[in-house]
């Protein structure tokens, strides 16, 4: 079950490989996320010591968060993922110029995980041929409904 989408990611990224990582939060954070108060729209993964820390993924608190409690809505939050597989991204990150992108946030198991991306920069003439294509894709769709409800 999905909580938030990264829309823009694809839109900005040519999105080379997925994968799926646990996201360290705390008890105020997943109330959050359970009432939709999450944003991971400028969201963007950085590699620091060896691991992998989210930023810029706003959860903002509820009303009812605990006063002892200081939530602050910008926090970083740290990503699980095995050694193995983050030495990798690592390696790729460091050679050839990718980024890492998170694209959804979801459930799994009761837990929140997060689906992070190998994505390398589009340039501004992809960002237009995309749009293109989705508007033809709308297009489309809208003469076949027309098409169909024309004959009926």
């Amino acid at each position: 079950m999905s909580i938030a989408e990264n829309r823009r990611a694809r839109y900005d990224y040519h999105i080379e490989e997925q994968f799926e990582a646990g996201v360290v939060l705390s008890g105020w954070e997943i109330k959050a996320i359970r009432a939709g108060q999450v944003q991971l729209t400028d969201g963007y993964v950085l590699i620091r010591d060896g691991e992998l820390y989210l930023i810029g993924c706003r959860i903002n608190a509820l009303r009812s968060a605990s006063t002892h409690v200081n939530p602050e809505a910008d926090r970083t939050k740290k990503l699980l993922m095995h050694k193995a597989e983050i030495k990798r991204l690592i390696g790729k990150v460091e050679q050839r110029g990718f980024t890492l992108v998170p694209l959804n946030l979801h459930y799994k198991g009761g837990r929140v995980k997060a689906d992070i991306a190998l994505a390398k920069g589009k340039a501004q003439h992809d960002k237009r041929e995309t749009e293109k294509k989705r508007d033809w894709e709308r297009e489309k769709g809208q003469l076949m409904r027309h098409k169909v409800s024309s004959k009926g």
